[in-house]
């Protein structure tokens, strides 16, 4: 059975019994800086027999990419032999496969189509959020598996928060070109300074690929002002611990 007493969980998903959907914290691994993948597996061994362990799960039931903000998109129909490389969001039909993504002030989307048993997991920065990737992931589960996206159900998970995310011309231009109704999404302070809304862009982004808004959830959580619960790469350093948010469907 399942241990996630100290994970986040998410109501939306709470009424499917074939579904397990999660977001860590600080306090659900005993480790310091967590980390999920890296280039030695000493890096990573650990925490991925802890997580498994916290799961009730076999450890190669876990699926990691090497996220580097991108778009791309992978379909996982079995345990990959090898390291899945700049890859940022992934998804599946396959029961046991627990797909995971890692964040750190980033925006974990978890989604499900409970018609079609499908899950997806996206790690979505700023720039994955400006290349649209949740739609790329929505697009993917549409052309794959036939999903509607009216039936599909998603999560916004924690990540760095509007109130504390301030940026520059280069993200609040990528955001205008590519995010609908950015007004929703670029804030300007009253000293002048530009704050970003990651979890409404990627809500933006999801609505426009034709999710129902009431079927979006946000945790509204902040990974930078709760740092004690959540890693934060712009409070802490990008050497900082990880967060892990995954999808993974019930046999």
């Amino acid at each position: 059975m399942p241990d996630i007493q100290n994970f986040i969980t998410y109501s939306i998903f709470s009424g499917y019994k074939n579904l397990l959907a999660f977001t860590s914290t600080k306090q659900s691994l005993p480790t310091e800086k967590t980390r999920f993948t890296g280039d030695s597996p000493g890096i990573y061994t650990l925490n991925r027999e802890l997580l498994a362990q916290k799961l009730g799960i076999e450890v190669t039931q876990l699926v990691f990419p090497r996220q580097t903000h991108t778009s791309c998109v992978a379909e996982i129909s079995e345990i990959p032999e090898c390291e899945l490389k700049d890859t940022d969001a992934l998804v599946t039909d396959k029961p046991g496969i627990c797909i995971c993504v890692q964040t750190a002030d980033c925006v974990p989307v978890l989604l499900f189509d409970p018609e079609k048993s499908v899950v997806a997991a996206v790690h979505a920065g700023w720039r994955g959020t400006v290349k649209k990737i949740a739609a790329e992931t929505v697009q993917k589960m549409i052309s794959l598996y036939q999903c509607d996206p009216a039936k599909i159900v998603a999560a916004i998970g924690p990540s760095i928060s509007p109130a504390v995310y301030e940026v520059g011309t280069e993200v609040t231009e990528a955001v205008q070109q590519s995010i609908p109704n950015p007004e929703h999404v670029i804030h300007r302070k009253p000293n002048g300074k530009h704050h970003v809304d990651l979890w409404a862009a990627n809500r933006e982004v999801l609505m426009a690929s034709g999710l129902k808004p009431e079927n979006i959830e946000m945790a509204e959580e902040c990974s930078f002002t709760d740092n004690d619960r959540f890693f934060s790469a712009r409070k802490e350093g990008a050497d900082t611990g990880r967060m892990v948010s995954g999808m993974m469907l019930l046999p």
